[in-house]
């Protein structure tokens, strides 16, 4: 596979990626979104090994099944979606299995995830909405940042 990230970085050592899609701030009809353009970003990287998209308790049936179609884990959750996210991606970034962390959000509450992962020889890249999605914080933070067209 070649892409953008692909060229610049080379092969990962272990190939997998992990990714994680913050759906209340990343599928907002201002930014229509893809989920198919997350997936494809986030597998320039290597093998995509976990492609979670977290909800909240609002969710369609439609939405769900729509991600579920894509092969994606829906995790719906009644309380905040940021702190169960950050907590599955720190988890993931550090039990060795993934050398790539990708972040789909514009939401800054992702900046420690990111920094823990990066210090722990986990490859990270924040994936943003849109140019008028994009955090520069996420993008400060890690070390690769994705635009989606808009």
């Amino acid at each position: 596979m070649s892409g953008p990230l692909r060229s610049l970085l080379g092969e990962l050592e272990d190939g997998a990626v992990a990714l994680f899609v913050d759906g209340p701030n990343v599928l907002r009809e201002e930014f229509d979104v893809d989920l198919d353009d997350v997936r494809d970003a986030s597998e320039e990287l290597g093998r995509l090994a976990v492609a979670r998209l977290y909800l909240d308790e609002h969710a369609t049936p439609g939405l769900i099944q729509a991600a579920e179609a894509r092969g994606f884990e829906v995790v719906v959750t009644s309380g905040d979606v940021d702190v169960k996210l950050a907590v599955d991606a720190t988890e993931v970034a550090l039990d060795g299995r993934v050398g790539a962390l990708a972040i789909a959000s514009r939401d800054t509450d992702f900046k420690p995830v990111l920094e823990k992962a990066a210090r722990n020889g986990v490859h990270t890249v924040a994936i943003a909405p849109g140019e008028h999605g994009r955090s520069d914080a996420l993008r400060n933070a890690a070390h690769d940042a994705v635009v989606l067209e808009e």
